[in-house]
């Protein structure tokens, strides 16, 4: 069984705060004094960007697991347990191994400053040292220039899904800004794979890219993907083909799914063929984004022909996106159960659902200290322009929107992805 994640979380919390600091001197320190395990690694391809990351890596992982490879994989944060984060050549970390290397590196690390994150991406980095595989996927945590998985002098494949405003805390609220940020992640000589941008962000990695030396393959220039007849085309520097649609759900996935076939061509050393890839587009998992709940408490509670959705989107871009979905489902009403943590704007997320949305439900996320109170998001929808009720938890939405809607609705769970992780643990 994993560990109980908020356990865990405690004792690195307790010893490590969750602070934000970002700084590369205290990982280069902690990892030199391990022996520099990142310098040990299978062939990485490192993944930074605003929104996509973590879609894009699990359809590079279902490709090169169906084509044999072993995967390493690092990504953040977690759902339900802390594990998720850390992939051992396919396996989730199992908890004697995770102890062992928390404790290995506690001791390395002699007390000194070091943040949640980077003991985090130092206990990976160790993990993938030591057990062999064929290729690493490296999630950044935030940013890209200053983020402790950018300890990487040579990855084998960098790669930028969208980039747009979030963490502007620390990354400042200027995309060009944050476009820079992100893309300090590319390599001199090393193939950037760039998906769709705005003018101006393109314009910046291209600049930085030109800095480097940096090989920059940009979507609707090098690579693109089109969906003629319901097939999926993949268009890349080294095929032209035809797939069945992805499994995960969003027209936003296409995308993903293209620019995750190009980064896996573009490693160069490996043949991925279309058996290999078709079969990655259709096995992907990634939960809690655009998932739909088959099972469970609250679906049992449900009438027939009601759908519930989770999505853990939290941003303005992931608002586009989840409109673009909304506008599709258009064959019955659309309600929002809407929760999100005090760091994000919560009109900016929720503006572009609003006209297709019948109602708004807010709640608190329970046990998150910096939980969004569910009256106080009620007011800050209500800016918006639609009525927002503020519930005590997402069952009693549920109810409240049964009695409400006399035919079959959808329900959409979203704007934090500690409360889909919360349902998916609690409700699934």
């Amino acid at each position: 069984m994993p560990l109980n994640s908020s356990d865990l979380v405690q004792r690195l919390n307790r010893l490590y705060p969750k602070k934000i600091d970002l700084s590369l001197g205290r990982i280069e320190r902690l990892l030199k004094n391990l022996g520099n395990p990142h310098e040990h690694l299978p062939p990485v391809i490192h993944v930074a960007g605003t929104n996509g990351k973590g879609s894009l890596i699990s359809f590079m992982r279902a490709i090169s697991e169906a084509a044999g490879l072993k995967v390493h994989v690092y990504t953040s944060p977690h759902l339900v347990q802390f594990n998720e984060r850390i992939r051992i050549a396919g396996d989730i970390i199992s908890n004697d191994k995770l102890i062992a290397l928390l404790d290995k590196c506690e001791l390395v690390n002699e007390g000194h400053p070091i943040t949640f994150f980077e003991l985090t991406t130092a206990i990976a980095f160790l993990a993938f040292s030591r057990t062999p595989a064929d290729l690493v996927l490296l999630e950044t945590g935030l940013g890209g220039r200053l983020d402790a998985t950018n300890v990487l002098t040579r990855p084998a494949v960098t790669a930028l899904t969208p980039i747009s405003v979030d963490h502007v805390e620390f990354l400042g609220s200027h995309v060009t800004n944050i476009a820079a940020e992100k893309a300090a992640i590319m390599r001199k000589g090393v193939i950037s794979v760039i998906a769709n941008q705005e003018r101006k962000v393109n314009q910046v990695i291209a600049a930085i890219a030109s800095n480097v030396g940096a090989l920059c393959q940009f979507q609707g220039q090098d690579w693109d993907f089109g969906i003629p007849e319901d097939k999926f085309n993949i268009q890349t520097t080294s095929r032209n083909s035809y797939y069945s649609l992805p499994n995960l759900q969003g027209a936003h996935q296409l995308q993903n799914a293209a620019q995750a076939i190009t980064c896996l061509d573009a490693l160069k050393k490996v043949t991925f063929s279309h058996k290999h890839v078709e079969f990655g587009l259709l096995n992907a998992k990634w939960p809690g984004r655009l998932q739909q709940l088959n099972i469970g408490p609250l679906m049992e509670s449900l009438s027939a022909g009601w759908e519930i959705w989770v999505d853990g989107g939290h941003n303005a871009a992931a608002g586009t996106i989840l409109a673009q979905q909304a506008r599709i489902w258009s064959d019955r009403p659309l309600f929002a159960i809407l929760g999100m943590i005090k760091t994000k704007n919560p009109g900016a997320f929720i503006a572009p659902l609003c006209p297709y949305l019948a109602e708004i439900m807010t709640v608190e996320i329970e046990a998150e200290e910096s939980t969004i109170k569910a009256g106080e998001l009620a007011l800050l929808v209500n800016e918006k322009g639609l009525r927002a009720t503020p519930m005590p938890s997402i069952r009693a939405a549920i109810e409240k929107l049964m009695v409400l809607s006399l035919s079959p609705a959808r329900v959409l769970i979203c704007g934090s992805l500690y409360l889909a992780g919360q349902v998916l643990d609690k409700h699934n």
